[in-house]
């Protein structure tokens, strides 16, 4: 179970039992929202909708935490004691999202030997997540908007409508209005989803929060691992802080879950500098101009070389530093060194390069 999944308990509620879950426990707000102003936006817009029933609309990249989002807007809202279900739009066949909807019948089809209620029903006075909801297909968008407009849908096979009281929270990482555009989802749709609209920042757009984050995702994992591995070193936080972080809170979770595994720092600089690396090597070729000493530039190529070369090393020997070094025929202490050596210059080098796009503007 993950940060970005947590932890969930599915307990009777007013003497009923609910296929869904209920939403007990999730990471403390402090971690959930920081310290930065753009997640301090989201916070005061998920106050201000927490007690109303108005469909919400969760976008944002891949990993930012639109799960966490919408299970904390479940659990400050009035029907905090019942169902929050979710359904994951990609990872049900078109053929059977409809049935896992709204359900089926008996004798709807083939092999439908007993009636089946569907995730709707399931959220009944509670709140419907529909994780990735531009996955869906027309027909089904169709279904949902009358669920949406009227309170009301039909089983398949069913002959007499249903109603509902449920909340629906829809959460995106695709930019909805083109998609519409490209004729894959419906306008009116959209519009009855995104009454309310809350952009989650991707980790890059809130770097001062990363620390906390990082801190309690150790902590869980050593927990959940039952290890005791050390807190962050200040140079792996300089680290991070100069990452692109391109899967965002996942991915500082992986890296996380990594180090607590294998206990040690290795593997994380491995990745960091390998992007680094992998930055410089995409970027155009160095040109002599006379502006830098060819000295200067030899030195630098020789140092990146030998970098790969540890690196490579490492990830031969699945991060056995000892074995490593063994290796390379140098001191476990050099092998050190040289680790951090390229940690503390890839860090350097894209602060120097995001210096001179500031600067460029």
């Amino acid at each position: 179970m993950s940060f970005l999944e947590h932890n969930l308990t599915a307990p009777k509620v007013n003497g009923r039992s609910f296929t869904g879950d209920v939403v007990q426990d999730l990471p403390p707000e402090e971690v959930i929202f920081g310290g930065s102003s753009s997640m301090r936006i989201v916070r005061e817009k998920l106050q201000k909708l927490a007690d109303t029933s108005v469909p919400v609309l969760i976008h944002g990249e891949s990993g930012t935490g639109k799960e966490v989002v919408a299970k904390l807007l479940h659990q400050w809202s009035p029907w905090q004691g019942s169902a929050f279900v979710k359904i994951s739009c990609p990872s049900i066949p078109t053929t059977l999202i409809e049935s896992e909807l709204f359900g089926y019948e008996k004798g709807a089809f083939t092999g439908a030997h007993s009636a089946k209620a569907g995730r709707v029903a399931q959220a009944h006075e509670g709140t419907l997540f529909l994780d990735e909801i531009a996955e869906l297909d027309f027909a089904t968008q169709s279904k949902l908007l009358q669920l949406l407009q009227d309170g009301e849908y039909y089983p398949i096979g069913g002959k007499k409508e249903k109603r509902v009281d449920v909340r629906v929270i829809c959460a995106t990482n695709r930019d909805l209005q083109k998609e519409i555009d490209l004729g894959r989802f419906r306008r009116d749709l959209f519009y009855r989803i995104n009454v309310v609209n809350v952009r989650l920042p991707a980790l890059r757009e809130r770097i001062a929060d990363i620390p906390v984050l990082a801190n309690y995702l150790l902590n869980y994992y050593n927990k959940r691992f039952s290890r005791s591995s050390p807190p962050f070193s200040t140079t792996i936080f300089r680290a991070f802080a100069q990452h692109s972080w391109d899967g965002n809170i996942r991915e500082l979770e992986n890296l996380t879950k990594r180090y607590v595994i294998l206990g040690s720092e290795d593997a994380i600089w491995a990745e960091l500098v390998c992007e680094e690396d992998q930055s410089s090597d995409q970027s155009s070729d160095v040109v002599f101009d006379g502006s830098v000493p060819l000295r200067k530039l030899t030195r630098r190529a020789a140092r990146d070389f030998e970098h790969k070369i540890i690196l490579k090393a490492l990830q031969n020997h699945k991060w056995n530093r000892k074995e490593a070094a063994r290796s390379l025929r140098i001191s476990y202490r050099a092998l050190l060194y040289k680790l951090h050596e390229a940690a503390d210059l890839a860090a350097r080098r894209t602060a120097e390069q995001r210096a001179q796009e500031i600067a460029g503007d």
